[in-house]
């Protein structure tokens, strides 16, 4: 039996927020079903860790996953923007099927904590900055309604149910290990095995649009947190991020230097459910988490950089 469990546990963000968990010393369950997860995030400590092949959406994997458990971190979701709007019916299923599932499964268990990944889709293109956890919600994207919905069952099972439940509401997560194959996959990733490859990278859009991006080791700062915190912070929903924005075309120019490369991207019509502007507000996460951005914008591309270049087969 384990005290943790980590759904998504294989996955980028859940891959980093396990692995602090196992060296930190903590008993620990991964659900995955490597849909998206990947054996190679857990290569160096997953043997120190119970880890289940299963699917949140599969009422006798969640069961078993949850045996012991005291917190649950809930982060398996299908997560792209592009991909709910191509396929908003599968997309559902995971993200809010599988979201509820696994509630009625803590629910049942009598976990103490579950701590819910969002999403700043939830905000939706308003140009209202910074973002503020108290303003409406108006995702333009099933990916964004999606993980809106999984906040309000967690409010819902705390109000109903007594399950504590603390939701964060993650800006743009970028970091070591991040998959740069897929084709929904993240910016970053993709900008920097591009310039490594000496490949321009593509832009959506003109280039002017803005991101809160927020590195991988401050989002598992924040869950740990969460995980932690008053029961002031119980029913809550915070932003994660940090607190600064940056264009896109700013942000490959920051890359372009580390890498010291001189390679021009190249344009593309900006993609459907996309926001043009991102930024938060992390005074909530401050002051009822007590976390802020421990790794600043500069030292975190510096960082996935240099996990990039060797990885790299021309490092």
């Amino acid at each position: 039996m384990s005290e943790y469990l980590v759904t998504g546990g294989a996955g980028f963000i859940g891959g980093h927020l396990a692995e602090r968990l196992v060296r930190d010393g903590k008993s620990v369950c991964i659900l995955d079903n490597f849909s998206s997860g990947r054996e190679a995030n857990l290569r160096s400590w997953g043997d120190r860790a119970e880890i289940i092949r299963g699917d949140i959406r599969d009422r006798a994997d969640v069961t078993r996953a949850l045996s012991g458990v005291r917190v649950v971190f809930h982060l398996a979701a299908l997560p792209s923007v592009p991909k709910s709007v191509a396929d908003p019916l599968t997309s559902h299923d995971i993200n809010v099927n599988g979201t509820l599932n696994v509630l009625i499964a803590a629910r049942d268990a009598r976990v103490q904590r579950l701590v819910f990944s969002s999403s700043s889709a939830v905000y939706g293109d308003s140009p209202d900055l910074p973002k503020r956890e108290d303003m409406t919600p108006t995702p333009i994207s099933p990916y964004g309604l999606h993980k809106l919905v999984g906040e309000q069952y967690g409010q819902l099972f705390t109000r109903t149910y007594g399950l504590q439940t603390v939701s964060l509401r993650y800006f743009n997560v970028y970091g070591p290990r991040q998959d740069p194959q897929s084709e929904y996959a993240a910016a970053i990733p993709k900008f920097i095995t591009c310039l490594l490859a000496g490949r321009p990278p593509t832009v959506f859009g003109d280039g002017e649009q803005t991101r809160d991006f927020t590195y991988v080791a401050n989002v598992v700062d924040a869950n740990l947190a969460a995980a932690a915190a008053s029961p002031e912070a119980v029913g809550q929903t915070c932003n994660i991020a940090g607190g600064r924005r940056i264009s896109v075309n700013e942000l490959i120019a920051t890359l372009k230097n580390i890498l010291g490369s001189f390679i021009a991207p190249a344009y593309a019509p900006p993609r459907p459910g996309d926001v043009l502007h991102s930024l938060a507000d992390i005074a909530k996460a401050q002051r009822l988490l007590g976390v802020a951005a421990r790794v600043e914008l500069a030292e975190g591309l510096r960082r996935t950089v240099e996990w990039f270049r060797r990885q790299s087969p021309a490092s």
